[in-house]
């Protein structure tokens, strides 16, 4: 089955496989054979379902983003996951890199204010110098850093369209996804042991919250990271301050 020749090539973890493939099976035959012979598209088949290689027994939030980045080197299968990206600090704050991805931006800064690490000036913003000042020796270096603790936390992050192809727009192509996403969060909370809340940032919260299955799950509706509003939502405030993903893991502050 064509299902189960995606799950393979994406190396799924074997905790997901066979929701994968029941999830799979409201795709288009037809649509498929077309990504697997076109490599234009990104993230590229190898990719198209890199979000599922973690476990699925400690997934405690569903993060689910729009489309995928429209660069090559950043698409990684990973909602909200800039590939391009390693460092997250220079000397002057955060690196160039993070200052011109303006959603990763905001969401540091977001986690960088809930765990009381840097404070807003006069003006209410978090600055280049207030984050340069900060004694950074017990926090993440790099952008995989961060998307490590993100896991151990319990995060799941796909886009609910996975694919960007360029000869079709994004609307056109979430088309082809719908009925995967439906089925997948139907399938999802069957099979959890415990209660997944949903993060929704922007316009992708009218898509999900339409879908019966998301009455199954607890949701967190924000404004989309862009925004820089989602550094000081309250909701979001709550959760970077419970989770603390920019602390560096105890093993790795032994190693140094």
């Amino acid at each position: 089955m064509i299902s189960h020749d995606l799950i393979e090539r994406c190396a799924v973890h074997p905790d997901w496989r066979e929701l994968l493939a029941q999830a799979c099976g409201g795709l288009e035959r037809e649509y498929i054979d077309s990504l697997l012979q076109d490599t234009r598209w990104l993230p590229g088949a190898d990719r198209l379902l890199a979000a599922f290689r973690r476990d699925r027994a400690g997934v405690r939030y569903l993060l689910i983003g729009e489309s995928p980045y429209p660069r090559p080197e950043s698409a990684n299968g990973i909602a909200f996951y800039d590939a391009a990206v390693n460092q997250l600090w220079s000397d002057k704050g955060l690196s160039k890199a993070v200052n011109r991805a303006t959603s990763l931006r905001n969401i540091i800064k977001t986690a960088l204010l809930a765990e009381g690490l840097v404070l807003p000036d006069e003006a209410g913003k978090i600055t280049q110098d207030a984050i340069a000042g900060l004694d950074k020796r017990a926090l993440i270096q790099t952008l995989p850093a961060l998307f490590d603790n993100l896991e151990t936390a319990g995060f799941l992050m796909l886009n609910a369209t996975p694919v960007l192809h360029p000869e079709r727009k994004p609307a056109v192509e979430a088309r082809y996804w719908q009925a995967f996403l439906e089925s997948l969060l139907a399938l999802v909370a069957q099979h959890s042991t415990r209660r997944i809340t949903l993060l929704l940032w922007g316009k992708i919260a009218t898509l999900v919250k339409a879908m019966p299955a998301s009455r199954h799950y607890d949701q967190l509706v924000c404004e989309h990271p862009y925004n820089i509003s989602f550094i000081d939502n309250p909701d979001m405030q709550r959760l970077f301050a419970q989770l603390r993903v920019l602390q560096a893991p105890a093993a790795a502050l032994a190693d140094n």
